[in-house]
């Protein structure tokens, strides 16, 4: 089943369950992929992957505006927030470790023949689609980065 139509029915099950805090996030995820399933140039309703870039930025945000509330001392907002990210990342692919991140960016560099550098936007592209939603882009590119400053992987 598309991720989509997984979330549509997960709706539902929020609904006849009478959960308002994931019908909540639910809800909000459908919204956004409403907006970019009309957005310019689209084609219906999204793929998986353009699901989990929805779903990656979502989480991100929810994080960032959790860690907000907390700095100020808002921690009802912020479980809030923090309840909502658990909804979002209960469809995201499990979180690569850093051990397992650095293989799977080891892997892309030597598939790909990258030496220097030179070659990070090449890297950066083929292993931010390949890793879309089990790692962060921020992740990737210091892995990316730190690969490729210090040797040519064999």
């Amino acid at each position: 089943m598309a991720l989509a139509a997984s979330i549509s029915e997960e709706i539902k099950s929020a609904m006849k369950a009478q959960d308002k805090d994931r019908l909540a996030a639910l809800r909000d995820i459908k919204s956004k992929l409403l907006i970019e399933a009309t957005k310019e140039g689209a084609t219906g309703e999204p793929d998986d992957a353009a699901v989990l870039v929805v779903l990656t930025r979502l989480l991100k945000q929810r994080m960032e505006s959790a860690e907000l509330y907390a700095a100020s001392g808002r921690t009802d907002l912020e479980q809030e927030e923090r309840k909502q990210a658990e909804v979002i990342a209960s469809f995201l692919p499990q979180q690569l470790s850093p051990d397992e991140l650095q293989e799977a960016v080891g892997a892309i560099i030597r598939e790909l023949g990258a030496s220097s550098m030179a070659d990070m936007g090449r890297v950066m592209t083929t292993a931010s689609t390949r890793l879309a939603g089990a790692a962060d882009g921020k992740a990737i590119s210091g892995v990316v980065r730190t690969l490729l400053s210090t040797a040519s992987p064999s």
